[in-house]
């Protein structure tokens, strides 16, 4: 893939009309202006990526409501700073780490992923952070770990949608532990040149460009290491919908509707659907991991 960086391929007057957009004061719950940069890298496509409107202002973050808009309308009371992420279970050094610890601005790397929804739809999404191996060879992690598990913050004066039963709060996730330690798996703490947006899992998400969205767990505080396939909330609530593996599929359809081809957010009233891409189209980077395995079965 081409080293490219969002600038490469996000044209001038677009940036420039998300500056104007910005400073005219749109009610976005964004984090504190300051820049972040980070180094291209070879793991990002070459297409153009969604707006910074359109990722921050459709989206699903059910801490903060249902509705697409919620997490942009909500999630400005979110408190991100300090912040800290407790890392524990079979690793060698367990402790709270602070953000920067996680992801120092020295080790921050640009990645343009697709991102594919199990609702059907797709963006395209230039992200900054780490790759979430780095962050777990910090911690050390121990010969029997077998899975990662994530958990996302509860804070319902802050999150509303806690104060509802709309899920088994707090979020959880899981990957097996190959899967964590790809070098597509990342934990991203910046959108753009801006740190995350609240409304996007401030201030540090977990990212897995080939599985269904739902599986890139946000605003984590806990990461732990363990032997047994760790519970994971929509596979939980849900299993004949939601597979652990979760991975972009087209030939397995979600119940109640078919995962063969997608909505490319921002495609217009007539940009039509497109196909959807065998695990979102990083196929070449990650089939191996799943050889063997009945991808039907093991959805």
């Amino acid at each position: 893939m081409m080293k490219l960086k969002w600038s490469d391929v996000t044209p001038k007057a677009d940036w420039l009309n998300r500056r104007s957009f910005l400073a005219a004061g749109a009610a976005l719950a964004v984090a504190p202006a300051h820049a972040l940069t980070g180094k291209p890298s070879a793991y990002s496509t070459d297409q153009k990526p969604n707006s910074f409107e359109e990722i921050t202002n459709y989206n699903n973050f059910y801490e903060f409501g249902t509705g697409k808009e919620d997490p942009a309308r909500n999630a400005g009371a979110l408190t991100t700073d300090p912040w800290t992420v407790q890392i524990d279970g079979l690793v060698e050094r367990p402790g709270g780490y602070s953000v920067d610890d996680l992801a120092p601005a020295n080790a921050l790397e640009e990645r343009i992923y697709r991102l594919r929804c199990v609702e059907a739809w797709s963006m395209v999404v230039p992200w900054i952070g780490v790759p979430l191996a780095s962050v777990l060879q910090k911690a050390g992690v121990s010969p029997s770990a077998k899975y990662v598990a994530f958990e996302t913050l509860v804070r319902p004066e802050e999150m509303p949608g806690q104060k509802r039963p709309i899920l088994d709060w707090p979020y959880r996730e899981g990957l097996r532990l190959d899967e964590a330690m790809h070098p597509l798996t990342i934990l991203a703490t910046g959108l753009y040149s801006d740190p995350l947006p609240n409304q996007n899992g401030a201030p540090i998400r977990l990212v897995v460009p080939w599985k269904y969205g739902f599986k890139s767990i946000k605003s984590i505080v806990r990461i732990t290491l363990t032997e047994r396939q760790p519970v994971s909330t929509w596979n939980a609530l849900q299993p004949s919908e939601y597979g652990f593996y979760a991975n972009v599929n087209p030939k397995v359809d979600h119940p109640r509707w078919s995962q063969a081809t997608e909505r490319k957010i921002g495609a217009g009233l007539f940009g039509g659907r497109q196909e959807t891409l065998m695990f979102n189209g990083y196929g070449d980077q990650v089939a191996a991991l799943y050889a063997g395995m009945d991808l039907a079965k093991n959805y």
